[in-house]
């Protein structure tokens, strides 16, 4: 991934275009959104306007650099509806190796790293802080996202929100497709790809529960 792109993507409005439609047009005024791997803060700027002050964004980062950069933006954007918490999201809470990557968009979670981080289990999280419980998931953690989904099963259970799902890697991405399917989401991949070659998954849980 060339980062310069990804910068310039963001503020001329190509980043990730077909996903912030969806995005966009399903994130619904005063609805809690959860931005697991915020990284600089694209997709919980983007939520914290969407879900207007009656809303809320929980918004996950555990690299540093990308913390400073996140803050920065929430604060010069003046946007009071977003919490971020520190910390990486995995299958378990407490601590964990971090491997940065080439750029700040490609860090993730690995025994190789060499930044140790704090986790934590979405479960643990919503357990703590119920007010806050999801309507919306977005995922983005750079090969964690089945790690993500096994410490939030209770989560989507109870709760049931609609899920933006980044995939990285085929073995990964059938997997999580199997976790959701087994828990009645039904998955369709975003753009013209089939679900099977994709790898950005929109998730609609269940409508009973």
């Amino acid at each position: 991934m060339d980062c310069r792109l990804v910068q310039h993507g963001c503020y001329l409005g190509s980043y990730e275009y077909e996903k912030r439609l969806l995005f966009e047009s399903v994130v619904k005024e005063g609805g809690v959104v959860w931005d697991v791997g915020a990284h600089v803060g694209f997709y919980s700027l983007l939520a914290s306007i969407l879900v207007g002050p009656a809303g809320r964004v929980v918004a996950f980062e555990p690299w540093p650099e990308n913390i400073v950069y996140l803050k920065k933006h929430l604060y010069l954007n003046r946007l009071e509806n977003v919490t971020v918490v520190e910390k990486a999201v995995s299958d378990c809470t407490g601590e964990a190796w971090f491997q940065e990557g080439s750029c700040r968009s490609t860090g993730h979670l690995s025994p190789q790293g060499t930044l140790k981080v704090k986790t934590i289990r979405l479960d643990d999280f919503v357990q703590e802080n119920p007010a806050l419980a999801p309507d919306y998931l977005k995922i983005d953690v750079e090969g964690a996202e089945l790690a993500v989904l096994a410490g939030a099963e209770k989560l989507l259970a109870d709760f049931r929100p609609t899920i933006f799902l980044a995939t990285h890697g085929r073995e990964i991405h059938r997997r999580c497709c199997d976790f959701l399917w087994a828990r009645g989401y039904t998955l369709s991949a975003l753009g013209s790809q089939n679900l099977e070659d994709s790898d950005e998954i929109f998730g609609l849980a269940p409508e009973n529960p």
